[in-house]
């Protein structure tokens, strides 16, 4: 007895153990603005902790962080992201950029990193406008110096460029499925080193990414999906809610009546079609009124009587005996 009450035991938890599993592997990316699936914020943190290109991408793709919640070609899989750097000089162009089909790519983001005539490095943090719209730029301030910068400004910089593609990743890259919104950002919100501060801004310092990036941007994706670009995608959010708004507002199509009034206020008696009150109504009123006045003299006479006796009968004496 005791061995099939254990064994009914391991088969239910077995079950309920598989069901959840089931759950968790089909959970799906339910937020149509997909620039809240990847968070510049925590880009520019993993981008200070990364000691080398190479190693910024892998913290990217990592999938026990998953920092990336993008899926842009909706395969059911978040997007692998390559790191690609372009430089001029004393300014660093780094691009993050979606694998989505065979020699199809999407720039996500860029990183520019630029020295300036005092020596100091600054870095900006900048979302594709098709993306993320125009001029979404975080500017990170690490509250050390990252060590990344070393190797950019170091005798043995040498530059980076992705060697993976679509259908070649490296070993540790295992893709995920994306999940809600809600959980993604619960989730990227730990990767995020808060003792770094993160301004936005709108003005983008360095001229010559701005030059760099038209030299280097690939925008496959967008060239054929014009329809999911962020100014589609906001004037698509504002259709909606205007629409909600007037099916809200429920009307008969009439015009409201300026001079009207509730039923307690209105008149008793009624105008005809020429404003007017018709002969039979004053009829009926004036039978009214007579009736009223007719009641009133009779009450007014009978008060004015004296009063009668009552009529009472004289007792009859009976005969004594």
């Amino acid at each position: 007895m005791k061995t099939k009450i254990t064994y009914l035991l391991i088969l239910l938890l077995l079950t309920i153990s598989n069901l959840y599993a089931e759950d968790v592997t089909t959970v799906e990316a339910t937020n149509n603005d997909i620039s809240e699936n990847l968070d510049l914020e925590a880009v520019a943190s993993l981008f200070g902790e990364s000691k080398d290109l190479e190693d910024f991408e892998k913290r990217l793709n990592d999938p026990d962080t998953q920092i990336s919640n993008l899926d842009l070609n909706e395969d059911g899989e978040v997007d692998y992201l390559r790191v690609i750097e372009t430089s001029k000089n004393n300014t660093h162009l780094v691009t993050i950029q979606a694998v989505i089909e065979k020699d199809q790519y999407q720039d996500v983001a860029t990183i520019d990193v630029e020295k300036d005539n005092k020596g100091e490095t600054k870095v900006q943090v900048v979302g594709d406008v098709y993306m993320y719209g125009p001029s979404y730029i975080i500017e990170p301030v690490y509250v050390h110096p990252p060590v990344i910068f070393v190797f950019f400004w170091g005798p043995l910089y040498s530059p980076w460029r992705s060697p993976y593609y679509w259908g070649y990743y490296p070993p540790y890259y295992r893709p995920w499925r994306p999940y809600p919104t809600y959980r993604y950002r619960r989730n990227v919100n730990v990767h995020i080193n808060v003792n770094n501060s993160y301004n936005h801004t709108t003005v983008r310092r360095s001229k010559t990414s701005i030059e760099l990036q038209k030299e280097s941007r690939r925008n496959d994706f967008a060239t054929k999906n014009s329809d999911k670009s962020f100014d589609s995608r906001r004037n698509g959010n504002d259709k909606i809610i205007k629409t909600t708004e007037n099916n809200n507002e429920k009307t008969t199509g009439k015009k409201v009546q300026k001079d009207w009034k509730p039923a307690s206020e209105k008149k008793v008696t009624k105008p005809d079609a020429l404003g007017k009150t018709s002969a039979s109504t004053k009829k009926s009123e004036a039978k009214n009124e007579n009736k009223i006045k007719s009641e009133k003299r009779n009450r007014d006479n009978y008060s004015k009587q004296p009063a009668r006796q009552p009529n009472r009968k004289p007792k009859r004496m009976k005969n004594r005996q």
